[in-house]
């Protein structure tokens, strides 16, 4: 069976209209992520100047190596921590997948974190960030987090500021830093599409895949730290 190869216009004005098309859908794809770019432009800040704040989220960027979070989770924990050292944060809020039984993020980040430094009393888990909308989501409705210090890498964290600045989180994001690998170029290729879901997200505002009852994990734990 021959498929038919598409047949580009032959007249100069429907050559012209073409062009326009292509331009114009470019223009469009590039829409949301102009909008990160711009709405997020005074929220970016580096460890060493974001403001202090009771609340840091760290957001999963997967497990490897029997359980051990990947080396660009491990970067996103390192900060946290050394965040929480340096007494700018006094929660750490891990929101990651534990959608089945052999696969558990926020318990990889938890053990992580408590092995540099940050007080397991100190560490909250959302077992249900599934994605960064429904991390944002579930910090807000769920765990009662309306300021909150967001860490992930440089090419998510514009993203991760912009939704949860749409799900009424006022947040500040920490991107760190990390080679431009592989796995580095995939990120910031993939965030060219996310960035339409994400503007989306805003605007219509879902519920999350997993929203469950209010929990009273950061207002312990913030309690904890001021007693």
């Amino acid at each position: 069976m021959r498929i038919r190869r598409p047949r580009l216009p032959r007249t100069r004005a429907g050559q012209r209209l073409l062009v326009q098309a292509v331009m114009s859908g470019c223009v469009l794809a590039l829409l949301p992520m102009t909008w990160l770019y711009v709405s997020t432009a005074d929220r970016l800040r580096t460890t060493a100047d974001v403001p202090r704040t009771e609340v840091a989220m760290v957001f999963g960027a997967g497990l490897w190596n029997a359980g051990q979070p990947s080396p660009y989770l491990a970067r996103r924990l390192d900060a946290a921590a050394g965040l929480y050292r340096a007494g700018r944060i006094e929660v750490v809020l891990v929101t990651g997948d534990n959608s089945r039984e052999d696969y558990d993020e926020p318990d990889a980040m938890r053990a992580y974190l408590t092995k540099h430094g940050v007080p397991d009393a100190r560490i909250v888990s959302d077992y249900a960030g599934f994605d960064t909308w429904d991390s944002c989501v579930r910090a807000r409705k769920i765990f009662g987090v309306d300021r909150a210090v967001l860490i992930s890498q440089g090419f998510h964290i514009r993203r991760a500021v912009a939704l949860c600045e749409a799900a009424g989180v006022d947040s500040y994001g920490v991107g760190v830093d990390d080679k431009h690998d592989v796995t580095w170029y995939y990120g910031g290729t993939r965030e060219v599409f996310a960035a339409g879901k994400a503007a989306l997200d805003a605007v219509f505002r879902p519920d999350p895949r997993f929203l469950g009852p209010k929990e009273p994990g950061v207002a312990e734990a913030l309690a904890g730290a001021r007693g």
